[in-house]
């Protein structure tokens, strides 16, 4: 299996417009992040999670050229708003899309992107979608996944888990039964805003404290902010922990069953 960082940033990305901060300006390439969003490679299934607002920039640069499935993790902005993207897909598949998320994450996917649900007009071109709502664990190909309930301030938000990898970005707290099924990894990523606490995310020493407490084999922190220098931050990082990068390519074993 291969997990593949299409963008690690925060909702405003980095370099932040009209900023001339240490990191906005640095040369560092690792300081350069798109919306967050990975791919998931895994012998017969390709599986996108969450539609960044650069995904059609993701897909040429790293060259994407199919989409087997979509795990949606909520619909804000960054996490959403590369989803009329999908369409190329479409024409690159010749079939339908299907997009996994809660059903209220799907609920209000229908209400912003309206058009995608409607006829078309002739000539016209749309994503085609098969929405999924989720509220257990499901098989998709070989592949056990499970979607995470958590806590983006007040607002659900859905991690997931496929095999032994976890995503969970946007969280400001995993309740404890959702802790219960992110036991066991072999790869947790983790979204870690900053250093200093936010109330709808989790910040660095946060996110290190439930990784403490899970101990993943190997564990990355994403959807980072203008606030986090890579190499002066990754240095400082406990053992087996890093943070994630765009383009950072992680293999990790395959999943013989995965269930948690």
């Amino acid at each position: 299996m291969e997990l593949l960082f299409l963008g690690t940033g925060t909702s405003m990305g980095v370099p932040v417009i009209g900023c001339d901060c240490p990191v906005c300006t640095s040369p560092d390439p690792r300081n350069r992040r798109n919306r967050s969003s990975v791919l998931i490679r895994h012998k017969d299934a390709h599986v996108l999670i969450d539609t960044a607002p650069e995904l059609r920039q993701q897909a040429l640069r790293f060259g994407l050229r199919r989409i087997d499935a979509v795990f949606l993790t909520h619909t804000h902005a960054d996490h959403i708003f590369g989803f009329d993207d999908l369409r190329r897909f479409n024409h690159l598949q010749g079939k339908p899309i299907p997009v996994y998320g809660s059903p209220d994450t799907l609920g209000e996917l229908q209400r912003i992107f309206a058009y995608c649900f409607r006829p078309q007009q002739p000539g016209g071109s749309k994503p085609e979608v098969e929405l999924r709502p989720v509220e257990g664990p499901f098989r998709l190909g070989s592949l056990m996944c499970t979607p995470i309930p958590v806590w983006h301030g007040q607002m659900p938000v859905t991690g997931w888990r496929i095999g032994r990898v976890a995503y969970v970005t946007d969280a400001s707290r995993i309740p404890d039964e959702s802790l219960a099924l992110l036991e066991d990894l072999d790869v947790l990523v983790l979204g870690a805003l900053r250093f200093r606490p936010h109330p709808t995310h989790m910040s660095i020493g946060e996110a290190l404290s439930v990784i403490a407490d899970l101990k993943p084999r190997q564990a990355f922190l994403t959807h980072l902010s203008h606030d986090v220098d890579h190499a002066r931050t990754d240095q400082d990082l406990p053992p087996a922990v890093h943070l994630a990068y765009d383009g950072l390519s992680v293999h990790v074993p395959d999943p013989e069953d995965g269930a948690p």
